[in-house]
């Protein structure tokens, strides 16, 4: 039989330091909320239920932790602030459900590994009664450090109260503790006999543990899997090092970046073999990206599906609803939004194109734009396969530009195009000899004045 597994994510730590008007839990690494990313470890590393600690924003960061989550969420509501270990105990009649495995997870340190979880749910499977997640530190000051003697773990000592002999570990501890579930309960409430403070430390748990004669390991972790967020500045740090892992899994893929450090990529990324990304470009949530395209320099896309071999850019915006056939390209200066654009049409320069539907082959002159909105209501244009749109023009919809038709260059078109018709809606152009001379003229006789009128004005 599985084991079953229950993660309590505590979710409602303070967050002034964020200085933030929403919880700090919610604030994003790749387009996702903090708490989302740790809930998804926890499920791909075998968790079988979530009791969720929320406090402030509660309703916000519930819903944040479920979405696409497919096991079951629970809030559980902490109004008092004792401590981790207090907050743990908030979840005390989930836990008491039964589960063979409790690990508890901070909602705030989105960069955790499933592996390293799995890795701490294997130890107690073979027989550690609580397992402790921790990392070499690079600098150690500050973080409590994991006292090991004879291969178990036999205390957590924090900084503060650390001998000099401790402080010179370098094996901190990651806050990440699993245990047995049978046992869990009966722990936590071990660690109600507060801390001068009126504190609850869950780390005092080893040594509750190790007095009932219980096996405490310690196993390794990468530092950066630890990494929490307390201030903007720490949210900057695990942005870059939550990017540095979505490139590096992206290029490993087969995708091929010129300068890996210029492009953001989000949680939901999807790219493709063969796809190249030049410089400085931005990957909103729900885009996908077809084997072999091409993103050049300053694009910017979000919502949007890029079919294989296409082009987008540069100076390029996607936004949501944007669907790419096969070669399609958007060029430079070019905005697409709710637009379906067929294979091998083109939409190759300073060009919007919103709410429209665009048929294979077919190709949009730079300056042409769909009139989608009346003020108050969005309409379809739909252009057919094969028809061209020359340049400067508006489409003002609800329209239908037919197939292989014809649109003039700086036409306004308010009507239907049949099927291969040439549609021309300007003025006709009227030439008028000698009169540029006269014109230049008038223009220089009013430079004149303007130019004595001032002179006056400085006398």
């Amino acid at each position: 039989m599985a084991r079953t597994c229950l993660a309590v994510v505590l979710a409602a730590g303070d967050a002034t330091r964020m200085k933030s008007s929403r919880s700090k839990v919610l604030h994003t690494v790749g387009n996702l909320p903090l708490i989302a990313h740790v809930t998804r470890a926890a499920a791909s590393a075998g968790v079988t239920k979530v009791a969720l600690v929320v406090g402030r924003d509660a309703g916000l960061v519930t819903a944040a932790a479920s979405a696409g989550l497919d096991v079951p969420v629970t809030p559980v509501e902490q109004t008092e602030r004792k401590g981790t270990g207090h907050a743990v105990l908030m979840a005390r009649e989930i836990i008491a459900e039964g589960f063979d495995d409790v690990v508890v997870l901070y909602g705030d340190a989105p960069l955790i590994n499933p592996e390293s979880l799995a890795a701490a749910t294997t130890e107690r499977a073979r027989g550690a009664d609580v397992v402790v997640l921790g990392f070499r530190a690079k600098d150690p000051t500050g973080y409590g450090r994991l006292i090991e003697r004879d291969g178990e773990l036999v205390a957590i000592r924090e900084h503060k109260e650390a001998s000099a002999e401790e402080l010179a570990i370098d094996f901190c501890n990651g806050g990440v503790i699993t245990f047995s579930g049978t046992e869990a309960v009966s722990l936590l409430e071990a660690i109600g006999n507060a801390n001068a403070k009126g504190e609850y430390y869950l780390t005092d748990i080893v040594e509750i543990a190790r007095g009932r004669g219980l096996r405490c390991v310690a196993i390794e972790a990468p530092e950066e899997d630890m990494m929490g967020c307390n201030t903007r500045a720490e949210l900057a740090e695990i942005e870059a090092v939550w990017q540095a892992r979505a490139r590096l899994a992206a290029m490993l893929s087969g995708v091929s970046m010129i300068d890996p450090a210029s492009v953001f990529l989000s949680f939901d990324t999807e790219l493709g073999p063969d796809v190249m990304i030049e410089p400085n470009v931005w990957f909103g949530p729900g885009v996908r990206v077809g084997a072999g395209a091409v993103i050049h320099a300053f694009s910017h896309l979000e919502g949007a599906d890029v079919g294989p071999g296409a082009m987008i850019g540069p100076f390029a915006r996607l936004r949501p609803g944007t669907e790419l056939g096969e070669k399609a390209k958007v060029g430079n200066f070019c905005e697409t939004k709710k637009a379906s654009v067929g294979a091998g049409a083109k939409i190759n320069h300073l060009s919007y194109i919103g709410d429209a539907v665009i048929g294979a082959g077919a190709n949009i002159g730079a300056g042409t734009i769909t009139c989608n909105y009346d003020g108050q209501n969005k309409h379809v244009t739909e252009i057919g396969a094969g028809a061209f749109i020359g340049s400067n023009s508006s489409l003002v919809a609800p329209i239908r530009i037919g197939d292989g038709a014809y649109v003039g260059s700086g036409s306004v078109i308010t009507m239907d195009v049949p099927d291969d018709a040439l549609a021309i809606a300007r003025a006709r152009q009227e030439t008028k000899p000698g009169r540029a001379e006269r014109l230049r003229e008038k223009i220089a006789a009013i430079k004149a004045l303007k130019k004595n009128a001032r002179a006056a004005q400085q006398d």
